[in-house]
């Protein structure tokens, strides 16, 4: 059997700018990332893990010019030196490793604890705690995108629980599992990526929630009944490109809920093309350099 080869991008670069480069890594890179924590020695090192295995030359090239335009103009506007870039292919195995290395529990928002499955945790009083094991499919929590769609997610569920929701591009179901936690009477979840769906499959099981939430890789276009929640964490362009499907499908008076956008120009864009759809804005918020929406239909 032969086994993948994925794309390992090495930063080096001024603590101020880890987070920047790492929510560029994830939300425009398409990447998994891993960093030293903020009181370790290696915190200026930015390891990002492109999924796509197997790349070829000329898409590994674009990748690494993408990446180094980005640093060269966060650099300009920070005022540090450019950071170092170097990349490597690695096999498969060796990112799984890493990532049992790098992925222990955390809080991805007040309440709720993601504790991956090869690491013990034990709840506090009161505490919310999704099992998960990411597999080849990214999306642990530790995104700005995801806890801000969280909070949206929660806070609609404490008005309106008992809903049916659909989390469009789960990955790894976090958010979709969270809703069930949260007090959603039925969740799908959905995603064009089999590995992704996999491993949604796996941690729904792995955390009983198979009753109330179903993951399937049913395109969204093909999608008739609608839903009061709605939830999109994406990016800003695949937003647009659904738009007429993501309201379509939330019901007259329905929450919808969009992330993955970039504080800005893309926030905008997104409020002009829903709003125009019949959709009006009732929630804000954002987190570093990244924002999430929460729209009422109608």
């Amino acid at each position: 059997m032969i086994s993948n080869k994925w794309l390992k991008i090495t930063i080096e670069t001024d603590p101020l700018l880890v987070e920047p480069i790492s929510d560029f890594l994830v939300g425009v890179i398409d990447a998994g990332v891993e960093t030293g924590a903020r009181d370790e020695l290696l915190f200026g090192t930015v390891n990002g893990y492109v999924q796509r295995a197997n790349l070829d030359t000329d898409e590994v090239d674009d990748i690494l010019a993408r990446v180094k335009s980005y640093l060269t103009e966060l650099a300009r506007i920070f005022s540090v030196e450019e950071p170092s870039l170097s990349s490597t292919m690695i096999e498969e195995e060796d990112w799984g490793k890493s990532l049992k290395e790098h992925f222990k529990p955390f809080a991805i928002v007040p309440g709720l604890v993601i504790a991956p499955t090869w690491e013990e945790y034990r709840p506090a009083k009161g505490e919310k705690v999704i099992t998960m094991d990411p597999g080849m499919a990214f999306g642990t929590g530790h995104h700005a995108t995801t806890s801000l769609s969280l909070d949206f997610i929660r806070e609609t569920l404490s008005e309106h629980g008992g809903v049916r929701l659909l989390d469009v591009g789960t990955g790894t179901g976090i958010l979709g599992m969270a809703a069930v936690l949260y007090g959603a009477e039925e969740v799908l979840g959905i995603d064009n990526d089999p590995e992704a769906v996999s491993a949604a499959e796996e941690n729904v099981r792995r955390n009983s929630l198979q009753d109330h939430m179903q993951i399937s890789l049913t395109p969204l276009s093909s999608l008739d009944e609608p839903y009061e929640i709605v939830v999109a964490n994406i990016v800003h362009d695949v937003l647009i490109s659904m738009s007429d499907d993501l309201v379509r499908l939330t019901t007259d008076g329905g929450t919808l809920i969009l992330s993955g956008l970039l504080t800005g120009e893309q926030v905008a864009n997104i409020i002009n093309v829903f709003t125009a759809k019949g959709c009006h804005l009732s929630g804000k918020d954002g987190r570093q350099e990244w924002s999430a929406l929460r729209f009422l239909k109608g």
